[in-house]
């Protein structure tokens, strides 16, 4: 069993008639699982480029989804509000960059997405523990932790604005 005969892939064959290891495929064969043909929806990516957009509608039930996986996947180093002093930060691992650097604040959401699927540096790929609808639900709520790591008070609607400032004096 230690030596088995094997076809390297795309290598020369004697035991077919084309000459080929690599078998087309059978006619008629339908693809199992997710067909993958939405560039946006499934690499965030429009022609090659990282987008700054959403492939869906962006609404309080995705927020609350984004929040929660957030929660789960990403807090955990990056922080509850994502300034990169999670619990495993505090415990010795590699800090991650706050999400509120300019440097950052200015990547597009097609950037987020692709770090979440494939990773980047220390940060391993979440591609087959999240699917791909809430790795977007996280790049929403991930944009709203950058908004308000810089908001100020005119970024407040009037409405709410006076709650904030406190009675008159």
């Amino acid at each position: 069993m230690h030596d088995q005969p094997k076809y390297t892939p795309l290598r020369e064959s004697d035991f077919f008639a084309d000459r080929r290891s690599a078998r087309p495929e059978v006619e008629g064969t339908v693809a199992r699982g997710r067909l993958g043909d939405d560039e946006l929806l499934e690499i965030g990516r429009v022609a090659g480029q990282p987008v700054d957009r959403f492939p869906f509608a962006v609404d309080r039930r995705v927020m609350a989804r984004g929040r929660n996986q957030y929660d789960v996947f990403c807090s955990p180093c990056h922080g509850r509000t994502g300034s990169g002093d999670g619990m495993v930060v505090r415990r010795g691992y590699r800090q991650p960059p706050a999400y509120t650097i300019e440097r950052l604040r200015n990547q597009p959401a097609g950037y987020f997405f692709d770090v979440i699927t494939n990773g980047f540096g220390a940060m391993p790929d979440y591609r087959s523990q999240i699917p791909v609808r809430d790795r977007w639900a996280i790049v929403a709520y991930l944009r709203a932790l950058q908004l308000a790591g810089h908001a100020t008070l005119d970024d407040v609607p009037p409405v709410d604005r006076a709650r904030l400032e406190g009675p008159k004096q």
